[in-house]
């Protein structure tokens, strides 16, 4: 049976760790790269254009948003990393941020890491993934906007970031291949999300 998110609601914007809400629900992180498609990867798992504001502009969400999806689970936007226009102290802040998030959430199932299909892999990417891989932080890899290549270049990169992380990872973490514009890979990180879920508390 398809996989669907029936509700999603706002719970809490956090600027800084003691607004956290309180630990009663699975957690699924999204993070990546200023300007990765987060925004919108994440409107297409809610079947809805208004859950997370997209913009052209790098660096929009700044804070860590908390949303309660079919009051079973959380889905967790975290602020983007590697964009050059913010400041020094705001990198830092966003970096402390997301460290006291992701090292210290006990809540936390799952982070997956957004990656943009159609350019070279990043240093602030595959630092941010094996970062959370030396604090055994659980993670997936999605790559967004796949849409834009074909078959063979998406065999490229899939077989490029193995090649890559291998040098380092005995076990590879799961990868998935996303457009939000097709709807691709929408099933496939909900089936994956939905595998973490009490059977009893389920909604298909």
């Amino acid at each position: 049976m398809l996989k669907t998110i029936h509700t999603i609601q706002l719970e809490v914007m956090a600027g800084k760790a003691d607004q956290f809400p309180a630990v009663v629900l699975p957690e699924f992180a999204f993070a990546g790269r200023s300007n990765v498609g987060k925004s919108s990867l994440i409107n297409m798992l809610a079947g809805r254009r208004d859950v997370a504001k997209t913009s052209s502009l790098p660096g929009k969400t700044r804070t860590i948003n908390f949303y309660c999806v079919d009051n079973m689970w959380r889905l967790v936007d975290l602020p983007g990393y590697g964009y050059a226009r913010t400041s020094k102290q705001q990198r830092m802040l966003f970096s402390r941020l997301i460290r006291d998030y992701v090292f210290q959430r006990e809540s936390l199932y799952c982070v997956f890491v957004l990656i943009d299909s159609r350019i070279e892999p990043q240093p602030s990417d595959l630092e941010f993934i094996h970062t959370l891989g030396e604090h055994q932080v659980p993670l997936a890899i999605v790559f967004t906007k796949t849409d834009k290549l074909s078959t063979s270049e998406i065999n490229k990169i899939n077989a490029c970031y193995r090649e890559l992380l291998l040098k380092e990872w005995e076990q590879l973490p799961e990868f998935f291949f996303t457009s939000a514009t097709k709807k691709k890979g929408r099933e496939e990180l909900l089936s994956f999300i939905f595998r973490y879920l009490p059977a009893a508390s389920r909604r298909d």
